[in-house]
């Protein structure tokens, strides 16, 4: 059987290097992609449903673990990454395997062994972590402070807002961290932006913020809503089959439009 994996590293050399000894220690692997950061490499797995992803664990955009946070279908995840103590942490925490730069080859004929193992045996349930497993270690590393995407928002990315503010001393631009905010809603002429304590006005429309924001950070659900997922707390339907998402420590339900449904039929 032959299965199918990506490389994603920033570094091109080494992951060349990665390619070429896979392809000695493991010749019947099909190498389907090579990526250079965290998003696309997030994208590439949601298309490919790759068997296995090899992520470098600092990338630009989303990290090796902010990728595999996202996975929701059955890869695999090895981490490799220069620093041991990020990888034995990640390994000893139940992923699937690692492998420390520059890759030892006698290291990763152990790895493939494990993968082998792991993709061959469909009733297997101790050799690898479950997906919500895996799922919830990713999220104590994340939390322990292991490396994250530099401000939560990939490179390119719109990373800041200025809202204008008008008080007795004059006019005031903000400048708003888009980490901050909670949702963006078009309110008449304006954008309102929505955070934990205070809401601001914008004259940038939702569609131009849509184009500008990061989609693995922000979700449109409606023609007049963004929302920055890290503060959905839930959905909920009604009798009638309408979606309603609930951000966290916020009062107001928002309605999802019909045509955003499946982005959330899984939380």
């Amino acid at each position: 059987m032959t299965f199918r994996a990506i490389i994603a590293d920033d570094e091109p050399y080494l992951a060349r290097y990665l390619s070429d000894e896979l392809k000695k220690a493991w010749p019947e692997l099909e190498i389907a992609a090579t990526l250079g950061n965290g998003v696309d490499a997030a994208k590439s797995i949601d298309a490919l449903e790759p068997d296995i992803a090899f992520l470098d664990i600092q990338m630009p955009g989303l990290t090796g673990l902010e990728v595999a946070q996202g996975i929701e279908g059955k890869t695999l995840c090895v981490f490799v990454t220069a620093y041991d103590e990020f990888a034995l942490r990640a390994f000893d925490e139940g992923a699937i395997d690692y492998l420390v730069k520059p890759v030892n080859a006698a290291r990763l004929e152990k790895t493939v062994a494990r993968l082998k193992a792991q993709l061959t045996s469909a009733t297997s349930s101790d050799s690898s972590p479950s997906t919500d497993a895996l799922a919830a270690t990713l999220q104590k590393l994340l939390a322990n402070g292991l490396p994250k995407s530099a401000n939560g928002a990939a490179a390119g990315f719109l990373r800041y807002v200025r809202a204008h503010e008008r008080n007795a001393k004059g006019e005031h631009v903000l400048q708003i961290d888009v980490n901050e905010v909670m949702y963006f809603d078009a309110a008449d002429k304006y954008t309102c932006v929505v955070l934990p304590q205070s809401e601001k006005l914008l004259r940038t429309s939702v569609s131009e913020l849509e184009e500008q924001l990061d989609p693995m950070l922000f979700q449109r659900i409606h023609r007049s809503t963004l929302v920055n997922l890290k503060f959905v707390h839930s959905t909920r339907r009604d009798e009638s089959g309408r979606m309603f998402v609930k951000i966290k420590d916020h009062p107001r339900e928002l309605p999802v439009s019909r045509a955003y449904h499946e982005a959330f039929a899984r939380m």
